[in-house]
């Protein structure tokens, strides 16, 4: 018996097209043979759709589309197919009005619905806003000879409540355990788990322990592709009943296979494993390359334009683009001010010789002295600082934004995670943007992502191979000797350039020193005291406390961030503005509970530009 694993890129709300991808894999699988094709969690209204969910049109559209594709995929072929469905029952209940549903098409009609029974609400999910909870256990029965073969359906967080495994339990139900007992033969598991970092191996290291624990086989197919500040890796596998790997499908990519079911063993034969990303750069580069690419094509854009200052960040988001999109789609804009270094601008340069992207240059300095002659009567009497220092990076998000307008390209935002965390960066200039590529990547990681992209760089000399990883950049021939990122663009200081000599580390700490608390604070949770115990300076931590919490108000404000780790600035991130607590940084409470605590107002620190 043959089973197809489909590994579909849907689009949130594209009903049609989303139901044409499940067409087309379900003729596919049938022309390879195979009796049941699996697809991904709610493929057909595409996730996460969100409030899309509160439309009763838009419900009402996707069970009409599902019947018509119950009616056009292959007779014999059963196929399970995720959506939202109506929980008829819902008024009488006071249950949520909507199920996360699978439907099982089979012989032109809907055969059964089986419903999610765990409905996660943390980081970026919340499930419970919209769906009631499944009863189960699910499964039915594909003939096979004078006996049938019982499969258990699960959806996405079904999977995830091992108490072996977790060492506890997020829910009273465990859907795996229940199947179990009730005899299934195998566990097919339809998801749209997002990516980050070591998450397939995690997934890989849930799903064996369970098929192993249960002696159950277990199908998980897995959403690929990006719909908004998401990206999901696919990387859909297989595991027999000894918790081995028989199957596994290529991340970030979509596609389908046939893996070869025995009925006598009860069990799946080994198949083809397609490898994992060879190293944590290149599954980060993968992600963010595919983040762009869906970003844009979804969004309606066929072109980027990119802020271009010669500095390591931009540098890195020209570079994805110019992967996602080809180079050809790419416009760099220099803007240097009077303050910008020579080596800045070669740099830039060079870069886009190196990527082989368009660049135009737009001087700053004329408008720099404009807003100082026209502010000059309001400013009389004060220093110049901050204020005059940020204007230069409003003038070149005002140009950018010009460009954007002017051509319908759009505009990718360039700052980095250890910058956003601490309010390094300039509301309504460099923050402007539609999507903020690198918002998830600390300083550190920015740094180790560009060293691995030139080592990748400099292989596949006149037109031999290069990493898939590259995307578009795999077929320019670059010479050995060349890096994509020029290399003092990796050895210079980082700096905004706003006066002369500034450099980053004048008003941060060293970016070792800096990422390392952000993440123990940010992915970690640890108190002040924790950070300190590690080894940093109690000064420095409490500085850097203060600034995460003050820069909330400018994290609201960026575009949607590309999300790599477990903990980014969007939707998973939900921290109040207005907002005193400060950990352990003033341990003492007021003497006079009526005593209002004093607030510094935001620092300079805070309204740099990156």
């Amino acid at each position: 018996m043959k089973f197809a694993i489909a590994q579909l890129n849907p689009t949130v709300g594209d009903l049609a097209h989303n139901a044409q991808l499940v067409l087309d894999a379900a003729q596919q699988a049938a022309q390879l043979g195979a009796q049941v094709l699996v697809t991904t969690e709610l493929v057909l209204c595409g996730y996460p759709p969100r409030d899309l969910l509160l439309q009763p049109g838009f419900i009402a559209a996707m069970a009409q589309t599902l019947e018509r594709l119950a009616q056009q995929v292959p007779p014999h072929l059963a196929v399970l197919v995720g959506y939202a469905a109506a929980h008829p029952k819902a008024r009488y209940t006071g249950e949520k009005p909507l199920f996360n549903s699978t439907a099982l098409l089979q012989g032109g009609r809907v055969r059964q619905v089986f419903h999610k029974q765990l409905l996660p609400t943390y980081d970026v999910f919340d499930e419970h806003r919209y769906f009631a909870p499944g009863q189960g256990p699910s499964s039915f029965t594909v003939p096979l000879g004078d006996w049938g073969l019982r499969i258990g359906v699960t959806i996405c967080e079904d999977l995830w409540n091992d108490e072996e495994f977790w060492g506890g339990r997020s829910y009273a139900r465990n859907p795996i355990a229940d199947l179990a007992d009730d005899g299934v033969d195998l566990v097919i598991n339809l998801s749209a788990s997002p990516y980050s970092l070591n998450k397939a191996q995690l997934r890989a290291a849930m799903l064996s322990h369970s098929a192993a624990r249960f002696r159950c086989p277990i199908l998980y197919a897995n959403q690929v592709g990006a719909n908004d500040d998401l990206i999901f890796d696919g990387t859909s596998m297989v595991f027999d009943r000894q918790g081995e790997l028989v199957s596994r499908l290529p991340s970030f990519a979509a596609g389908l296979t046939v893996i070869d079911y025995d009925p006598i063993k009860r069990d799946f034969i080994l198949g083809d494993i397609a490898p994992l990303p060879a190293s944590e750069p290149e599954a980060i580069w993968s992600a963010l390359v595919l983040g762009v690419r869906d970003y844009a094509r979804k969004c309606g854009f066929a072109q980027v334009v990119i802020g271009l200052s010669g500095g390591i960040d931009s540098a890195l988001v020209a570079a994805i683009a110019a992967a996602a999109l080809g180079p050809d789609r790419v416009l760099a804009i220099l803007m240097p001010s009077p303050h910008s270094s020579e080596h800045s601008v070669a740099d830039a340069l060079a870069l886009c010789e190196s990527l082989g992207i368009a660049h135009q240059t737009l001087a700053i300095g004329p408008l720099m002295a404009d807003y100082d002659q026209v502010l000059g009567p309001l400013f009389t009497g004060t220093d110049p600082g901050i204020a005059e220092e940020n204007i230069q990076s409003r003038i070149r998000g005002n140009l950018l934004m010009a460009v954007s307008n002017k051509f319908g390209h759009l505009l990718l935002s360039t700052g980095n995670k250890s910058e956003m965390a601490v309010g390094y960066c300039t509301l309504y200039g460099d923050m402007n943007g539609g999507l903020a590529v690198i918002a998830d990547l600390p300083k550190t990681r920015v740094y180790a992502l560009c060293q691995w992209l030139n080592q990748q760089g400099g292989q596949g000399h006149n037109g031999s191979t290069r990493p898939a990883a590259l995307g578009a950049l795999g077929d320019r021939a670059i010479a050995p000797s060349t890096a994509l990122i020029p290399q003092n663009i990796l050895d210079k200081p980082p700096s905004a350039e706003l006066k002369p000599g500034q450099v980053d580390q004048d008003s941060l700490p060293p970016y070792d020193v800096l990422d390392d608390i952000l993440e123990r604070l940010v992915q970690r949770h640890e108190s002040i005291a924790d950070i300190v115990a590690a080894g940093h300076d109690g000064a420095v931590v409490d500085k850097v406390v203060q600034l995460v919490s003050r820069a909330e108000f400018k994290r609201r404000q960026t575009p949607p961030v590309l999300k790599v780790t477990d903990r980014a600035f969007g939707l998973g991130w939900r921290m109040p503005i207005a907002n005193r607590w400060q950990g352990e940084i003033n341990a003492a409470p007021p003497q006079n509970s009526t005593q209002q605590p004093q607030v510094e107002q935001p620092s300079a620190e805070q309204l740099m530009e990156a």
